[in-house]
């Protein structure tokens, strides 16, 4: 009597095995399927990127060059350009490699979404700076040019990413690269940093660990071929030539007069009352939004008033409204050298 039902135990197993194997668009078959499919679109618009910011910076590109850019070995990176190539979206030629005008329209529709989801990220959540890279990645091989048109008109339309990066308009148009790298600024100048690569993510996060961000002014004390010294904020900032490499700066030709001369909200010290002179620019998004709400923005008087048991928040008085900060807040709103008691 037990034979018909294992039978029909077994019959039923066999038949959800090849259900679950082979059932359309959901199967493991299927989604496997895809898996390979999305890797190798993915692979074909790095190379497209890579082949674009090589193009984009006058740096020849090559073979080995896209293999370590994209971590995968040389025969791997032999099939994605033979692939590229067959599409018509690259031109191999004396070793070096080019970008047809479709390739390039292609690069620079997946680098728009890139730098879209980055400043959305940015500017609508609140997602850490060294995790933006890594999320925009993975956004961009899916987002389609229709989807990127509206998240754009969502955020603004802004021109420039939270990096400093110009931001291609849906036709591909992009401006010509400009500035120089933090290396070659003279001792004495006075600059903005309008660029800080986020690539490599360990050079990246020495950079954030600084407190650099695009739109900040600078000033060099040091430069030498062991170590570059600025003036950031009014404190000291040393790198190694390796990681200025890849910070961007404009040369400012008129002296900042309030350079160097404010200090942090987080510098207060119970009683003591400064004047707002502003919010670094890496204060984005909701946090940015809810300190003005406040009443701190610039030219208002704020006053530490209570610190807390651990000492991060402060509770500062403004506007006759008491409100609890924390240090790393604080560590990004500057008051003018006007300390009151």
């Amino acid at each position: 009597m037990n034979d018909p039902v294992i039978l029909l135990i077994i019959g039923v197993t066999i038949l959800t095995f090849f259900v679950l194997l082979f059932y359309p668009n959901r199967g493991l078959i299927a989604v496997w399927r895809k898996s390979v499919y999305a890797n190798k679109k993915s692979l074909i618009e790095d190379a497209l990127k890579f082949l674009y910011n090589c193009e984009y910076n006058n740096i020849r590109c090559s073979l080995n060059g896209v293999a370590g850019n994209l971590s995968i070995s040389a025969d791997l990176a032999t099939d994605v350009l033979t692939k590229l190539e067959a599409m018509g979206l690259v031109s191999v030629g004396n070793d070096t490699l080019t970008l047809t005008p479709e390739g390039r329209s292609h690069a620079l529709k997946v680098i728009r979404v890139h730098r879209l989801w980055e400043k959305y990220l940015a500017d609508e959540t609140s997602v850490r700076e060294n995790e933006w890279h890594q999320k925009a990645e993975e956004i961009e091989h899916i987002l389609t040019p229709e989807q990127a048109d509206q998240l754009a008109a969502q955020i603004g339309n802004p021109v420039f990413d939270p990096h400093g990066d110009p931001i291609p308009t849906a036709s591909g148009d992009l401006p010509p690269k400009k500035g120089k790298p933090l290396t070659e600024m003279k001792v004495g100048e006075f600059a903005n940093i309008i660029h800080i690569e986020d690539e490599p993510n360990a050079i990246y996060s020495q950079i954030l660990a600084e407190g650099l961000y695009p739109g900040m002014q600078i000033r060099m004390i040091e430069n030498s071929d062991r170590r570059i010294k600025i003036i950031a904020n009014g404190e000291e900032c040393i790198f190694s030539p390796l990681v200025a490499e890849n910070i961007t700066i404009d040369i400012l030709q008129v002296e900042k007069q309030h350079l160097g001369k404010f200090k942090t909200l987080s510098s207060l010290k119970i009683g003591e009352t400064g004047t707002i002179l502003g919010i670094a620019k890496s204060l984005r998004g909701q946090q940015r939004r809810r300190l003005m709400d406040f009443g701190i923005v610039p030219g208002t008087k704020i006053k530490a008033e209570l610190e807390s048991l651990t000492g991060d928040p402060v509770a500062y008085k403004v506007r006759g409204t008491s409100v609890a900060l924390r240090k790393q807040q604080t560590d990004k709103i500057y008051l003018s050298d006007d300390k009151e008691k």
